[in-house]
């Protein structure tokens, strides 16, 4: 697999050169190593726990057990001692990569989740169907067979990596050009898990003005290969004194959606062999978290799916009827579109019920206010109602939006508030949504103000921070309120 290479150097017309190479046909998501890590432990306990209780009763002469009781314990333990590996980092990459076969961890982790088990069946009395025997050569077996599936894992991932079938195309390093030379296709193994990743090199000029200018450069193009390539993790490789280029990184990089570690630079490795790298978690510092993490998303998406699927087919008479009324109520197209900006800042197209005369989209798009001439009869009713909101519920479906989540506004609204809100950036971090914390908190309808979108904006950023999925399921409650109430609706 070719070294994905960024590099920026002064030419004559002062641009940025960019180029890569990528082996696509080869390249594995590590969202799909992760996976088939957990499940291959999951599969190895339940397989274990249906071995113990077969072999134990056949061993012993008497009538097999029943195959369900077998499958719910081993299911369980898998759950148990997955959930705790996984806290640990024991399945990402990086960790996975390393040739040392984690013995200490795997025992500790497998012996205290068999407790855990033994307790369970205390207390809910299932000795009956699950004998102590089978429960003991299980408790045996499975970290004999959990060592053997990961020696096994390791050695495929090690050729894996060697074939380059796993590579760095979803991870971007940003750095100096020393640092980055000094970084080893054996330290990126162990730093991230990937030997080769896509680089961008800052600038050597030694004027200090002229270098930050190119940097900003160099670093808007990396932010704009995350967002193209739907990358997870940013990479920083700067010499810890340099804490002025550090901060600049980190302010640049900020509006993109995605973690971002500052690397152990030459000295703090100096202090450390790469022995000590491939045995322990590398000291990288966080300079910046996924908004949502992948657990969350998964979350997320579930409900989103569910409840938008539920809500087509619930409101569907109301569709269907609000269409018709359309349709006799002004000349024109049933449904409005209009281009939006979405997640990562990524462009979608939007699709409402159509309430105005006019269709704007692109560089002019002005407001609707109170009284508007330009809203339809039957428009009216709709935005009061909120029912022009509902052919959103196919853009959740396709994955454009969520229920929940900052509103988004139209294309020329975003690039003005972008100029004049520092922040305003931070909420294409997480999916736009038909509603969201600052709807249910009345910051809906037209913004006419700056101090408007400041506190919508305010409102957004404290839901992105704090989410949960309780907290989405109480904005979908207040957002009903909210519409009864239908405040500040035009």
């Amino acid at each position: 697999m070719a070294v994905s290479v960024m590099s920026v150097e002064s030419s004559i017309h002062d641009k940025i050169e960019i180029e890569y190479s990528i082996n696509r046909s080869s390249f594995f998501r590590l969202e799909f190593v992760f996976c088939l890590l957990l499940t291959v432990d999951a599969l190895v306990i339940v397989l274990s726990c249906l071995v113990s209780g077969v072999g134990y009763h056949l061993w012993m002469g008497v009538h097999v057990a029943e195959i369900l009781p077998l499958c719910v314990v081993g299911s369980l333990a898998s759950l148990i001692y997955t959930f705790r590996m996984n806290g640990s980092g024991y399945y990402e990459i990086q960790e996975s990569a390393k040739p040392r076969l984690e013995v200490r961890e795997i025992l500790v982790c497998w012996f205290t989740t068999g407790l855990l088990l033994a307790l369970i069946a205390f207390l809910l009395k299932i000795g009956a169907t699950y004998s102590r025997g089978t429960f003991v050569v299980f408790y045996l077996l499975s970290p004999i067979a959990l060592l053997g599936a990961r020696k096994i894992v390791k050695t495929a991932l090690a050729q894996a990596v060697d074939r380059g079938a796993i590579g760095g195309r979803d991870i971007v390093l940003i750095g100096e050009a020393n640092e980055m030379a000094a970084l080893k296709r054996g330290d990126l193994l162990a730093l991230c898990g990937a030997p080769d990743v896509s680089r961008f090199v800052l600038s050597r000029d030694d004027d200090e003005l002229t270098r930050s200018s190119k940097d900003v450069r160099v670093i808007s193009a990396a932010a704009n290969f995350v967002r193209r390539h739907n990358c997870r993790l940013i990479l920083i490789a700067l010499p810890w004194r340099d804490v002025a280029r550090i901060e600049l990184v980190k302010d640049q990089i900020k509006m993109v959606p995605v973690a971002a570690r500052l690397l152990p630079d030459m000295s703090v490795r100096a202090l450390s062999d790469l022995t000590w790298l491939e045995r322990k978690r590398v000291p990288a510092i966080e300079l910046q978290r996924t908004p949502l993490s992948v657990a969350q998303l998964f979350v997320k998406r579930t409900m989103d799916v569910i409840m938008a699927s539920f809500a087509l087919v619930f409101f569907l008479p109301i569709l269907v009827l609000t269409a018709v009324a359309i349709k006799l109520d002004s000349p024109g197209p049933v449904i409005f579109r209009q281009a939006r900006t979405g997640f990562n800042g990524k462009r979608f197209v939007i699709l409402k019920f159509r309430t105005m005369t006019v269709q704007e989209d692109g560089a002019n798009v002005v407001q609707a206010t109170p009284y508007d001439s330009r809203v339809t009869k039957i428009g009216r009713l709709l935005r009061e109602s909120s029912i022009d909101e509902l052919p959103q519920l196919w853009n959740v479906l396709k994955g454009d939006m969520s229920l929940i989540g900052p509103r988004p506004h139209a294309l020329a609204h975003d690039n003005y508030f972008e100029t004049v809100l520092r922040d305003y950036a931070f909420r294409h971090n997480v999916k736009p949504g038909i509603t969201g914390w600052a709807q249910c908190n009345g910051a809906r309808g037209p913004t006419p103000t700056i101090e408007h979108v400041a506190e919508r904006v305010k409102l957004d950023l404290w839901y992105i921070t704090n989410w949960s999925l309780w907290l989405d399921l109480l904005i979908l409650v207040k957002t009903t309120f909210e519409v009864f109430r239908r405040r500040n609706a035009c």
